[in-house]
């Protein structure tokens, strides 16, 4: 008698019970388990249908009760979260290095933008973008019992990003003079920004396929491994720069270093998670299915999805066009990719892992047509994300000059490059937590694979930011940051209402109250931590242990007094968070 492998609900890995290949799937659905439509347009394709519980790949429960889905959801947080949060560290380590070899002014500039040029193309062809249109399609696939199709799908999908990426790298390394030109000279060596955008090019290729295999992941709600792959992109460039850098005899010897390792990195994310695919139940093959109505339906959704993800990532490249040209070109654009990588901290370990998490539960409850389950679980994201964000925007602000003085200060990076980062971290943390909503809505929308409506938000978002910056790049640097906030406030506004009516609501009562009690309890944060630090700071003085002891008891203080805060006003996302610590002391 052969038993077969079970897969278990969400965040666990799927074990193996017995001898078998063929999977079992669990599902809560039984004959004649109730089905709520969405109001309004159901996702393209046919209309949702039950099926035999062993056909069906339910790999959570979505009827669950709500108290039961905060705790799974904060649970599988978590883990995507210290995941997450140790490659961002490492990411940190690398600025880190990358400060001390090369600080901000002079030519960096001209490697930050030509590492920002590549990286918007891959925002618009592949990665996240891939990722946010295949998930749901995939997804459906699997939800019907479709697993074989669902996979040569996925195998489709690979071969052409494939080739199709490659063609474009060759493409843009050709014509890399024109797409360096908008930048003027930046680090005053236009040609070394050329050089460099073609050795750095190649990463469109290599993150289009990872966003297949890292969507084909997700979708099974592996999540830990795709969050850890970036820890070894992180390392390679760290080991690239220490053991490179030091022997080489010139600035743009340095800087190309730096590229290659970027390049070296990539190619390891892109391999490691490919393991983690035999333990599902299927396989890429080498096949090019183009013809097939899903692989049509991906790169249909792409469109849209493609738009509105790069537009939030050209923001990026006005900001520094408008850095590079109008306020100044040889400190700049890297002050503000300085201070965006510090923002992008808290960002990528809280609203990426919360979204990420989410993302596949609400695209198969999107393609049952189950309303309330979905209208819950954004409104529960949106929560969390809150509930992550708005003390760390707090922290970040009040906390920005030591937090940078910290991290770069040293070699190359001197204090006035401190001061003007600084400025540009404080700018940029007022609109951390808004940009994570966005982040939110815009995976809610991708589910219901309606996808154009971020995509208009979006095209509002690049002229309203084109906008702001030719207003705000009169106060400096920190200019640039404050427009993205802005940017940012409006377009979850119109995101949230925009989605408000496409659901019929999305408990925006409740979201908006836990927003103003976790308000609150940041404010007070930000009063204890800046107290803490600033009499601690007088009496310690600036040496490394003493910036490491007064910053690091002024978070421990303020986060201390924002957790106590929280319990005193009820804030129901603590306690799903303290109820996941309860449990597991239980178990």
């Amino acid at each position: 008698m052969r038993t077969e492998p079970r897969y278990t609900r969400s965040g666990e890995e799927a074990r193996d019970t017995g001898q078998g290949t063929r999977p079992e799937w669990t599902c809560p659905h039984g004959p004649g388990s109730d089905s709520r439509t969405v109001r309004g347009r159901l996702p393209e394709g046919p209309a949702p249908r039950p099926a035999p519980a062993e056909a069906v790949p339910i790999l959570a429960s979505v009827d669950e009760q709500p108290a039961a889905r905060g705790r799974r959801l904060a649970r599988s947080t978590a883990i995507f979260a210290l995941a997450t949060g140790l490659s961002r560290i490492l990411g940190l380590v690398r600025e880190i290095v990358a400060a001390y070899y090369f600080g901000a002014a002079g030519k960096i500039n001209a490697f930050t933008v030509a590492f920002q040029v590549p990286n918007l193309v891959r925002s618009l062809v592949a990665d996240a973008a891939l990722s946010s249109a295949f998930v749901p399609v995939f997804s459906e696939l699997l939800e019907k019992g479709d697993r074989k199709r669902a996979w040569r799908v996925a195998s489709s999908l690979f071969w052409l990003m494939l080739l199709g990426l490659g063609a474009l790298t060759a493409l843009f390394i050709v014509i890399a003079p024109l797409v360096i030109a908008p930048f003027g000279d930046p680090g005053g060596d236009r040609e070394l920004a050329i050089g460099l955008s073609r050795v750095l090019f190649p990463i469109v290729a290599l993150l289009g396929v990872s966003g297949v295999i890292v969507g084909i992941l997700n979708s099974y709600e592996h999540f830990t491994v795709p969050a850890l792959t970036p820890v070894f992109w992180n390392l390679a460039i760290i080991a690239g720069l220490v053991l490179g850098v030091p022997h080489a005899d010139s600035i743009d010897t340095k800087l190309y270093i730096y590229a290659v390792s970027i390049v070296v990195g990539t190619v390891i994310q892109v391999l490691l998670p490919l393991p983690w695919l035999r333990g599902l139940d299927g396989r890429l093959q080498v096949v090019l299915d183009w013809r097939d109505p899903a692989v049509r339906r991906v790169f249909v959704l792409m469109v849209p999805v493609t738009i509105g993800l790069g537009l939030i990532n050209f923001n990026l490249v006005i900001d520094s066009i408008f850095a590079s040209r109008l306020i100044d070109p040889e400190l700049a654009p890297t002050a503000i990719d300085k201070a965006f990588r510090i923002y992008m901290l808290p960002q990528g370990m809280f609203s990426v892992a919360v979204a990420t998490v989410l993302f596949p539960s609400l695209s198969r409850l999107a393609a049952r047509g189950e309303l309330d389950a979905f209208r819950h679980t954004v409104g529960l994201g949106l929560r969390q994300i809150s509930f992550l964000l708005v003390p760390a925007s707090a922290a970040s602000a009040v906390l920005a000059e030591p937090i940078v003085r910290l991290i770069y200060q040293r070699g190359q990076f001197g204090p006035h490059q401190t001061h003007v980062v600084a400025g540009a971290l404080a700018a940029f943390a007022a609109g951390l937590t808004f940009n994570g909503t966005m982040l939110m809505l815009n995976r809610a929308f991708f589910s219901l694979q309606s996808p154009w409506l971020p995509t208009a938000v979006a095209f509002g978002n690049l002229g309203l930011n084109a906008a702001l910056d030719g207003v705000f790049y009169r106060f400096g640097t920190w200019g640039i940051p404050l427009s993205t906030t802005l940017v940012n406030i409006a377009g979850t506004a119109a995101l949230l209402d925009l989605l408000r009516r496409r659901l019929g609501g999305i408990e925006l009562v409740r979201t908006a109250r836990a927003f103003v009690l976790i308000t609150v309890a940041s404010a007070v944060l930000a009063g204890v931590s800046y107290g803490v630090w600033r009499l601690l700071d007088e009496a310690l003085g600036r040496s490394l242990g003493a910036q490491i002891a007064s910053l690091g008891a002024a978070l421990v203080a303020g986060f201390g007094a924002y957790a106590i805060s929280c319990r005193l006003l009820g804030v129901r996302e603590l306690e799903a968070l303290l109820s996941l610590r309860s449990r597991r002391r239980s178990d």
